[in-house]
C-alpha cells in the first residue's frame, strides 16, 4: 500500500493483480461460478437486467471486479454498481436483501467515488442474510450488456477474487 493509499484510507486486496484489461470484468468476491440462467431470482436467471455470473460467495466481502467509478451505492449496502470502460456492471448480494434494510451489510464505498479494481466495494454477514431466510449469491451482471455485443464467460468453476469471469468482443 503506498502513501497515497494510507492517506486516502484506501482498503483493497493485496492479492488482486491490479491490472485491468478493457471490457474485462473480475470476481469481486472469491467463490463457485453459477451460470446466471441458475441464479435464485428470475430477474437476474432471465437476463433481465444484464448478461453476467453468479457467484456463491466463500467470504463476505466484495471488491472492485474492474477499474471504475461508483454509479450507485444505496444504503442498504446490498448491491453496488460501478461504471467501468463503457460498461455498467451491478454487483447484487442475495435475493430480496434489499428487504433487510442494511442489516449484515456494510457499503464501503460512495456514489461517484473512483475505485480501481480489488478495492473493497461492501461487506456482508452471511449469517445474518442466511439468517433473514435469504441465498447470498453474489449476481455479477453488466445493465448495458445489450450494446456490447457477445459474453465470453470463464469456465472454470470457482474463482478467486480478482480472477477472470467474463468478457465482451473480442478481449
Amino acid at each position: 500500500m503506498g502513501l497515497f493509499d494510507r492517506f486516502l484510507n484506501i482498503n483493497r486486496r493485496a492479492d488482486v493483480d491490479p491490472v485491468c484489461e478493457p471490457m474485462h470484468v473480475y470476481a469481486p468476491v472469491s467463490g463457485d461460478v453459477l451460470p446466471l440462467s441458475e441464479f435464485p431470482d428470475p430477474v437476474f436467471s432471465q437476463g433481465i437486467l444484464g448478461q453476467g455470473i453468479g457467484i456463491d460467495p466463500s467470504e463476505g466481502r466484495i471488491y472492485a471486479p474492474a477499474d471504475g467509478e461508483i454509479s450507485t451505492a444505496p444504503s442498504t449496502g446490498h448491491a453496488v454498481g460501478l461504471e467501468s470502460g463503457g460498461m455498467d456492471i451491478l454487483i447484487h448480494v442475495g435475493v430480496d436483501t434489499v428487504e433487510m434494510g442494511g442489516k449484515g451489510f456494510s457499503m464501503k464505498v460512495s456514489t461517484g467515488q473512483k475505485v480501481r479494481k480489488g478495492d473493497l466495494l461492501l461487506t456482508f454477514d452471511r449469517k445474518a442474510v442466511e439468517a433473514a431466510g435469504h441465498p447470498c449469491t453474489v449476481a455479477v451482471v453488466v445493465t448495458n450488456s445489450e450494446d456490447l455485443g457477445d459474453i465470453g464467460i470463464t469456465d472454470q468453476q470457482t474463482v478467486p477474487v480478482g480472477g477472470f469471469i467474463f468478457h465482451f468482443g473480442n478481449g
